[in-house]
């Protein structure tokens, strides 16, 4: 109990059915009026509560709307209630900048954006705990700006990678390389990480974009070496799954050290693996 004889009460309550998320597209549907009662906030019609609904909703210190469920202090001597059930508030999405145009009941709000594909992406390199986002351009120019990450045109590619002491294999990524390939990056990684263990090393492709789109491509990598080679062939994954996510499910080209140490050749002394792909697009 507060001083004072205070109590949170929760006084907005979230509908979780999917039902009532209904998501309506005001670049479709130009027509849409709210009706009496409806309060857009922040959405296409830039259309007010008279009775200081916005301003009720608003957060007074960091001013975003706030969302179920809200607790607010109730005092003895000031109780009071409050309730819109006459309301219908629509709101439009956070990214409205980055080109959602949908709007849709306000407790749907949250939900949504965790899964507009306007959302900002996370930086695909793996090698530091990057906190950068934003959409693919601008991930492309952080990546070749802040991260140094090699950029390459084209939709075939040979890498060799080269290690002067195999025995030492660490959960750090070795490289990242970004391809303009089809007009959209793929970026691939190579590392070496220990698999139960097992020290392995492993070789994938992630698509900078959403996961609908990743599975329009297909893409092989190739390593061998002694007259023997191993061969990969699948889907590039969507940076929307984290890097670690990827190497975890084993998503990849996976290479045990001791064949990728007869692949290199040698006195075993020296790891030398040349990598080969290519990408395409799926008719």
């Amino acid at each position: 109990m507060a001083p004072g004889g205070s109590a949170f009460k929760e006084v907005l309550e979230s509908h979780s059915t999917v039902a009532d998320c209904d998501v309506a597209n005001s670049k479709s549907e130009n027509s849409i009026t709210p009706t009496k009662g409806t309060v857009v906030l922040g959405g296409k019609h830039g259309v007010y509560s008279n009775n200081g609904v916005h301003e009720l909703l608003e957060c007074p210190v960091c001013t975003n709307l706030m969302y179920p469920p809200i607790h607010q202090v109730i005092m003895k001597e000031t109780a009071y209630d409050i309730s819109y059930s006459k309301e219908r508030l629509i709101v439009a999405c956070h990214t409205k900048s980055l080109g959602c145009l949908d709007i849709f009941p306000y407790y749907c709000k949250l939900k949504h954006e965790q899964h507009c594909r306007f959302r900002p992406y996370s930086c695909p390199y793996a090698g530091s705990e990057c906190s950068v986002s934003g959409d693919i351009p601008a991930l492309v120019s952080h990546l070749k700006d802040d991260h140094k990450v090699d950029m390459h045109d084209g939709c075939t590619f040979n890498h060799r990678y080269v290690k002067s002491n195999p025995n030492e294999v660490e959960n750090a990524t070795w490289m990242l390389t970004v391809f303009n390939c089809f007009g959209r990056q793929f970026c691939l990684h190579f590392e070496a990480f220990q698999l139960g263990m097992a020290p392995v090393y492993m070789a994938f492709l992630r698509f900078m974009g959403d996961d609908n789109e990743a599975k329009k491509f297909s893409y092989s990598l190739e390593v061998g070496g002694n007259g023997r080679k191993l061969v990969w062939q699948g889907i590039p994954r969507s940076i929307r799954d984290s890097h670690r996510k990827v190497r975890d499910s084993q998503d990849g080209l996976i290479i045990q050290r001791n064949l990728a140490l007869y692949f290199s050749g040698g006195d075993r002394q020296e790891l030398k693996l040349r990598v080969t792909g290519r990408v395409w697009k799926e008719e």
